[in-house]
């Protein structure tokens, strides 16, 4: 990249070509307050004037976020006009927004309050009418309040950027404008598929998780045997809660927190990863030597399952029949596990912590209940996690690293650690599909080529001469693609991956937020390596297993002898796997 010469403030650098004023002040050292900086490629068309600065020459000041730099340019970031602009621009925003800030979820990591900081605004500048407010708590999963929406449009571009169907627009016009679904619906009746990645990127409490910490507290309160589980993609986040590095693994942290929180007992849904894999990979290879639907695609992540009931009902049969690893975990807790206890099902409250919003919407399912029994009772997000966490008083950097409760379930192994990044449930199919056909482990325990953040990912594996043909793909946008081709007839793959959000349950819409301003000890590329960070703190943890293949697991051996059967058997059916049926996109 070409390298040109600009001042700020009076002072010479040299930066790259090409990038905007604030990208190139950024690059030196400045940060101009802006609510746009910071935000994985979504970019607010400079319609919040936050980041308001002088160039030379210019006609009165320039949004910086998106004016390019160019030779010779000179800018000024604290001219009294500029300080007093960026001011007036945040006390604006302001004046039609909820200032009830005690009460939001976000008050930690509300970017309109860092920026009124920085600016110096004031309340209260400017009074009168406010925009009529929408609140739209339908949905289990996300909560949409327009009365603290800034109009950034950074949600409608994530949206889009991630599934290609921006859910979310502009609607109405002039000071009645809002975001909201077409015709103002409510998510429940729009096609959104309740991923959380709008609230991953919303610079405000507009868009938050509908949290269930309440739900626990009262099972707790009422005497319920409460226990949890939490995904493998938690472990590699949750620390971000507390100032920790993005990417440290806090898995023993993390359950001596849970035990603090009055949990009966604490497991690791990679238990159950492992039991999916068991399921999916006998399902797979029933499918390819009977002749059944082909390709067959995953169905872990519940955000893909509501896209393809919206959106691709017609290949519904493509999808494996097994539930999810927590729903798993689960059917088999209120059933196997509660009858070796000697506790009611009926009395037994499971709590699953995610990285997804999503989640919060598939327990609800009519199919993931049996007798009116839910599998799971409640899903707390990594951020809800955390809260709960502070909320009591633990310090969390401080306690010992304790292991899950596995005395009759619950042991895992490496297979199940590496579902929370995309590529890893078809790294850990592999490695038992190739087993299951030829009685041996592969050599190399790495499948190199399922693994990366490329938004599509083939490869061809060589089983005992049977050529088996695979694919990864996340986020909407890219899966659409293979989807498209499966619809033409034009696919010949035999299995594929698919998850709901970029780089998988790492990025999951309830992890941790990822902005820069809030984490002062990152690096100037954070956005650039956190997936991979957070990657890298699962790969590790599946390097340090002992046991690396889910047919391995000596508990899963157990369950299937004592309980289950046999992978795919009549009891495995009923408890573990489900069923799926289209959607309208619009629901009236």
């Amino acid at each position: 990249m070409a390298k040109i010469n600009i001042k700020i403030e009076g002072i010479p650098y040299e930066v790259e070509e090409g990038l905007t004023v604030l990208e190139a002040a950024r690059a030196c050292g400045y940060q101009i307050p802006s609510l746009c900086a910071f935000n994985h490629g979504e970019c607010s068309r400079g319609s919040c004037r936050v980041c308001l600065v002088e160039v030379k020459g210019a006609r009165g000041l320039v949004a910086s976020c998106v004016y390019p730099v160019n030779e010779g340019m000179e800018i000024t970031i604290s001219s009294p006009a500029a300080t007093a602009a960026r001011r007036a621009s945040v006390e604006l925003l302001l004046s039609n927004h909820s200032m009830k800030c005690q009460q939001c979820d976000k008050n930690e990591y509300c970017e309109l309050l860092y920026a009124a900081r920085v600016t110096g605004a004031r309340e209260d500048m400017f009074q009168g009418s406010k925009t009529p407010t929408t609140i739209d708590e339908i949905t289990p999963s996300i909560v949409r309040d327009t009365s603290k929406c800034i109009l950034c449009g950074r949600c409608i571009e994530r949206c889009g950027n991630a599934h290609g169907k921006s859910v979310l627009g502009f609607e109405k016009r002039g000071f009645n404008t809002i975001v909201a679904p077409a015709e103002n619906r409510t998510l429940d009746k729009s096609p959104c598929i309740l991923c959380g990645q709008c609230v991953t990127v919303c610079p405000t409490g507009a868009l938050m998780e509908k949290s269930e910490i309440g739900k626990v507290d009262e099972a707790m309160k009422a005497g319920k045997y409460v226990v949890v589980q939490t995904a493998p993609a938690v472990r590699a986040a949750l620390g971000e809660e507390f100032g920790m590095k993005i990417g440290t693994p806090v898995t023993g942290k993390m359950v001596a927190a849970l035990r603090r929180l009055g949990f009966k007992k604490v497991f690791d849904t990679n238990y159950s990863a492992d039991l999916t894999i068991m399921e999916e990979a006998t399902e797979l290879l029933g499918r390819i030597k009977n002749g059944g639907v082909l390709p067959m695609i995953t169905s872990c992540s519940p955000g893909w399952i509501n896209f393809a009931e919206i959106h691709y009902g017609d290949l519904l049969p493509h999808l494996s029949t097994c539930k999810s690893p927590h729903e798993m975990f689960g059917a088999i807790l209120k059933t196997f596990y509660a009858e070796k206890i000697g506790v009611d099902p009926k009395d037994m409250f499971v709590v699953s912590v995610m990285p997804c919003t999503a989640k919060k919407f598939e327990k609800e399912r009519e199919q993931l209940q049996r007798d009116g029994i839910k599998d799971v009772d409640a899903v707390l997000t990594t951020r809800e996690l955390g809260r709960l966490i502070k909320r009591s008083g633990i310090e969390f950097t401080k306690l010992p690293d304790e292991e899950f409760d596995n005395d009759i379930v619950g042991d895992y192994t490496g297979a199940g650690v590496i579902f929370g990044v995309t590529g890893g449930v078809m790294e850990a199919a592999l490695r038992t599909a190739y087993h299951a056909l030829t009685g041996k482990e592969h050599e190399m325990i790495k499948f190199e080529a399922v693994r990366g953040f490329d938004g599509i990912k083939s490869a061809e594996i060589d089983i005992n001469g049977m050529k088996v043909k695979v694919a990864v793909a996340h986020g909407m946008k890219n899966a659409s693609v293979l989807l498209d081709d499966i619809r033409a007839g034009k696919s010949d793959y035999h299995f594929i991956e698919i998850m709901g959000c970029p780089g998988g349950c790492i990025a999951g819409g309830g992890q941790p937020y990822v902005k820069p301003q809030f984490l002062p000890n990152e690096d100037i590329d954070i956005l650039d390596t956190y997936k991979q960070k957070r990657a890298n703190a699962l790969y590790s943890e599946d390097e340090r297993q002992t046991l690396r293949q889910s047919h391995n697991n000596p508990q899963i051996k157990a369950l299937y002898d004592q309980f289950l059967g046999e992978p795919n058997s009549h009891l495995a059916h009923e408890l573990l796997h489900t069923s799926y049926k289209p959607r309208k996109a619009f629901r009236d």
